[in-house]
């Protein structure tokens, strides 16, 4: 089909503006060669290790570390002009194989280690600073500048703990403790944070860069179409379609904004949508797709192993807050198409169904990780079995078929994908140590519920504020940890649910993205539609009501995340708050069966509040305020159709 779409160049440049793990080196020469060599190794060395090796985590991690800053310094420049000119230099080769050397430090010297725990010399002490350096740094270049300041304000808070104010004051610690904790104990760097990423999360995003491999993001596109492209407003619900599958398989808002937007926002704009809408309804959808299971944002994973259950069981609780968020935006891309007219597109816009339905198998490795999942077999083993699907399938037919080459460049994309996560993951390890080692966190748990007075609305308000704050400057994975270390544990004080405490924060984490006045999401869809990117931010939280009512619905009501509930008690709650997301989503947008006066926007609103708060009584009075509005809209509605046909 044939669509104004964006060059491959465009689309790079677009990423790397917006999204700065994605800003990487354009390297040649035989730089090139060496770091494509070194991300398939570092492939090839976490598939191994998970299938054949039975590593110490002071083994395993330090080994992942190693990779990811030596290739954090080949590829990502320090300084922005650095990143264009697609050099490595001098400094950066050796800074990456002091990287690589002191993050093997504990292969080299294991026993010695062990033996000297709490008792380092001055040498270790040397290379565990140096490490830290060195992450911080990695962090800068890959995250940004904000992770890197709060880890440096920890380690700060952690050694002047006795000069601090108030109910911060600590004993405070010296360097030689501060560095140890951080580098030679796994409550640090080398903790749960980077531990996870150095299986779940590798081994899903390596999976991720197979599927991309099979031309699988492209076919998400044709897919939405043949299914939503006809309806009203057909284009805007192809995004939503489409960036909810795209989910699987990009872990980044911005990537999936840029991925399936260079698509979908030139179709919404010919159709005759707004571009601050158009941006927006993709904008959301994208960032949507981090919270879509069965495969979500890198987040997610690191949940499973803070509460420590299965994966599977944080698939489950999100699967119903996701299906209310997409049918969220899905509902009002319909009545803003239904406000202006919009058609859906023709047959000849589309893609020949039958070819369509002919790739269909290019799903199978998705529900194949379900299945695994499902039949409780680990997440490592599951996503190693989902890549294996994924070359098998692939050979299905001769165009998707993965050639040895396809298959070292999904290693070596799958890997440099991985990098920021590696760069978040440790610098946020540092942060989880000093709350550790300075009892901050309940202090801080502590705090924040005597700030809301005991009330537990304004306890999640102000973790809502903080995350989202947070979000500003840090990506999702970093956010999630560094709340669920401080927030979480005071709704968990609280009465709230392990899972739904730690669910909100995540939520909260993602929606960042497209949250005013930094929504990196949102600019980027702005930047593909010419759109004003505030103004395209304001219009993306709008679409994304939903994301920020539900995670406030299944904290009061965690029927919604399936915790402690019967199948019809979920089906209730998810019957329930569609509507009142239905009477929400018309009162915003101001059109229902017929266009709604100023009183009836907002008696709608009311009555999608209200059916969405758990309850029965609350569920009676807001399906009552939604008959209403929605009966004179009805009314309204024909009666202006009889007029015309009475005109016509």
């Amino acid at each position: 089909m044939s669509t104004q779409q964006m060059s491959q160049q465009e689309m790079e440049r677009l990423i790397a503006q917006y999204d700065k793990e994605s800003a990487v080196r354009q390297l040649s020469g035989p730089m090139k060669w060496i770091t494509f060599v070194l991300l398939v190794l570092f492939s090839v060395y976490q598939l191994v290790s998970t299938l054949f090796l039975t590593l110490p985590p002071q083994i395993h991690r330090p080994i992942h570390l190693a990779f990811g800053l030596g290739l954090v310094y080949l590829l990502y420049a320090g300084r922005s002009k650095g990143q264009a000119d697609g050099k490595v230099g001098i400094v950066n080769i050796i800074l990456s194989i002091v990287a690589v050397l002191v993050s093997l430090y504990w292969v080299f010297d294991y026993d010695g280690l062990v033996l000297r725990t709490g008792n380092y010399t001055t040498f270790d002490l040397v290379i565990g600073g140096a490490a830290i350096l060195l992450v911080l740094e990695a962090a800068r270049r890959v995250v940004g500048l904000p992770i890197t300041i709060i880890a440096a304000f920890f380690l700060l808070y952690t050694y002047f703990g006795p000069y601090m104010p108030g109910f911060l004051e600590h004993r405070g610690n010296d360097v030689s403790r501060i560095i140890g904790h951080s580098f030679y104990t796994l409550e640090g760097i080398l903790g749960t944070p980077l531990g996870v990423s150095s299986t779940f999360i590798f081994l899903f995003i390596l999976f991720g860069a197979f599927l991309e491999k099979t031309g699988v993001g492209e076919y998400f596109n044709d897919l939405a179409l043949v299914i939503a492209g006809r309806r009203i407003g057909g284009p805007a619900k192809v995004a939503v379609f489409s960036s909810a599958l795209q989910g699987t398989i990009s872990g980044s808002s911005v990537a999936n904004v840029v991925t399936s937007g260079a698509f979908t926002i030139p179709m919404m704009k010919r159709l005759g949508y707004r571009s601050e809408f158009a941006a927006a309804v993709e904008a959301s959808s994208s960032t949507g797709g981090q919270i879509m299971p069965p495969i979500m944002g890198a987040a997610a994973f690191l949940m499973a192993e803070f509460i420590n259950v299965p994966y599977m069981e944080i698939a489950k609780s999100a699967a119903l807050p996701a299906i209310l968020f997409f049918t969220g935006i899905w509902i009002m891309t319909h009545f803003e198409a239904k406000r202006l007219g919009l058609r859906g597109l023709t047959p000849e816009e589309l893609p020949n169904k039958k070819e369509v339905l002919k790739k269909l198998y290019l799903l199978l490795p998705i529900l194949v990780i379900i299945v695994v999942l499902m039949m409780g077999v680990s997440a490592e083993r599951s996503a190693i079995i989902g890549i294996a699907s994924t070359i098998v399938v692939s050979a299905f037919r001769k165009e998707t078929r993965l050639s040895l080459a396809d298959i070292l460049e999904a290693f070596a994309s799958g890997a440099r994908t991985a990098l920021g996560v590696v760069a978040a993951t440790a610098c946020a390890g540092i942060i989880v140590g000093m709350v550790t080692l300075t009892g901050i966190g309940l202090k801080l748990a502590n705090g924040l519920i005597d700030l809301a007075g005991g009330i537990l609305l304004l306890t999640l308000f102000f973790t809502m504020i903080a995350s989202l704050i947070l979000g500003m400057g840090t990506p999702t994975t970093a956010n999630y940890i560094i709340t669920s270390t401080i927030a979480a544990p005071a709704l968990i004080q609280m009465g709230v649910p392990d899972i739904a405490a730690h669910m909100f924060t995540f939520y909260f984490g993602i929606i960042a993205d497209i949250t005013p006045p930094v929504a990196l999401a949102a600019f980027a869809a702005a930047g593909i539609a010419k759109s004003k990117p505030i103004q395209t931010g304001v219009e993306s939280t709008r679409l994304s009501i939903a994301a920020f009512m539900a995670p406030y619905i299944f904290v009061l009501s965690p029927q919604l995340l399936l915790i402690d509930t019967t199948f019809w008690e979920s089906v209730w709650v998810l019957i329930t708050s569609t509507l009142g997301m239905i009477g929400v989503g018309a009162g915003l947008i101001g059109f229902w069966m017929s266009k709604l006066n100023p009183l009836e926007r907002i008696l709608a609103v009311a009555g999608g509040v209200l059916a969405v708060m758990p309850g029965l009584a609350t569920d009676l009075s807001g399906f009552a305020l939604l008959a209403l509005v929605f009966g004179l809209s009805y009314f309204r509605g024909r009666k202006e159709n009889q007029q015309i046909q009475i005109a016509s």
